[in-house]
């Protein structure tokens, strides 16, 4: 991996948590799966994890860390895994079939979290039903984000491709 690389994943992990940050206040409604699908897409899976790790360290060092961080980086993490094997041999998926993963991925997210609850001993089907408005709301969100930001992301990683010999990580 080079420097260009790494440089751009760590660009890429700013702009999430400036995401997360700035809608912070709106309830799971945020970029940062969005920005981690997209780059797992056109980067690969280890991009992906890397975002995600990045992402999930940096804001929860200002929104607040717990147990749930480990969860929220293993969810974003296998979220990302997954969009650079979508990358990997879908590589023309349009951008709305990258938002239909988002939406799954939204879902995902929250039962993953959902999950956090059982390992310590709560009932899950409880606390996943209470929170499954805000999952469809990160779910919703993620598909907006990606429409949005999947052409413009898309189109500076295809130039930037062709400039850089920008390769897949594997």
């Amino acid at each position: 991996m080079n420097t260009y690389k790494l440089t751009l994943i760590a660009m890429l992990a700013s702009l999430a948590v400036a995401g997360r940050m700035a809608l912070a206040n709106l309830p799971n409604i945020q970029p940062v799966t969005a920005i981690i699908i997209i780059a797992g897409f056109w980067l690969g899976p280890v991009a992906g994890i890397l975002i995600a790790l990045l992402t999930t360290i940096v804001s929860n060092m200002l929104l607040g860390m717990g147990f749930w961080t480990i969860w929220q980086i293993v969810a974003w993490s296998l979220i990302g895994i997954i969009a650079g094997i979508i990358g990997k041999y879908w590589p023309k998926l349009p951008a709305w079939g990258l938002s239909i993963y988002g939406f799954i991925s939204g879902i995902l997210y929250g039962v993953i979290l959902s999950l956090t609850m059982r390992a310590v001993g709560q009932p899950f089907w409880a606390y996943y039903l209470a929170g499954l408005p805000m999952d469809i709301n990160h779910a919703i969100s993620n598909t907006v984000f990606i429409l949005v930001l999947s052409p413009v992301l898309g189109t500076l990683f295809q130039r930037y491709e062709k400039r850089n010999a920008l390769t897949k990580l594997s």
